[in-house]
């Protein structure tokens, strides 16, 4: 089932503005993915220039949900949407919140990229932050595939796999502290890891919101703060009725 079955209208002009939010909140998925990306990357190559260039995109993130949000008001006022336009509008004004704090959690993994970088040699805790980054990033980029496409499957692995990062993050968190104790020297870098890894753990939640809008634009139902099981059982259940 794709985002664009919803429901088209007589009005043209009222399909072009629904057609419209959907299409920016995709570029704003886009952008903030890249961000991610590229902020991981630029930390573990030590590379300020890219790093820089995260923070700076930023901004651009915030002017997209400003921009999103606006319309999505004018459509509420103008067109009083109902049903599955209605839950589009309102997932779309949740979807580019979180997108938007993607960004901010992607900019502070940059300013840590910056501060590592002036201090040269590379560090214990890299391989989490590649082995965490990469899953984080995949759910983002699933979790706007699952969006743009209505596909509940996919949704619900994104929902599954951040219970399993939430796994690893804690496991990480306390190699970190263990290194610490180890090397006192090192505490001041193994704090900037340490606060990258809590970022991409938070860009993880943020993932799973996203799918978990998914939900609520096919069947109705908001399951914010549901576990996986919980989600499944309620997806099964609402099948078979």
């Amino acid at each position: 089932m794709d985002i664009k079955s919803h429901t088209h209208h007589i009005s043209q002009q009222y399909n072009l503005e629904l057609d419209e939010i959907k299409t920016k909140l995709s570029e704003m998925g886009g952008l903030a993915q890249r961000q991610v990306n590229d902020a991981i990357q630029a930390l573990i190559d030590a590379d300020a220039e890219t790093a820089e260039r995260v923070v700076r995109d930023d901004e651009e993130v915030n002017a997209m949900e400003v921009d999103i949000d606006e319309e999505c008001i004018h459509i509420l006022a103008r067109r009083q949407p109902a049903a599955s336009d209605l839950r589009l509008v309102i997932a779309v004004t949740k979807a580019i919140t979180d997108l938007e704090r993607v960004g901010d959690e992607a900019s502070k993994i940059a300013r840590q990229a910056i501060a590592l970088s002036q201090e040269g040699t590379a560090l214990h805790g890299y391989v989490e932050v590649r082995h965490i980054g990469g899953q984080v990033s995949r759910m983002l980029n699933d979790s706007l595939d699952a969006f743009a496409r209505l596909d509940l499957d996919l949704a619900l692995r994104v929902v599954q796999t951040d219970d399993n990062v939430d796994l690893e993050y804690a496991s990480a968190m306390r190699e970190m502290i263990t290194f610490m104790m180890e090397d006192p020297r090192r505490i001041s870098r193994a704090l900037n890891i340490m606060w990258t890894l809590r970022s991409l753990e938070r860009i993880g939640d943020h993932a799973r919101n996203l799918a978990q809008y998914v939900v609520y634009l096919v069947k109705g139902a908001d399951v914010r703060h549901e576990s996986y099981n919980d989600i499944q059982e309620q997806i099964q259940e609402d099948g078979e009725a």
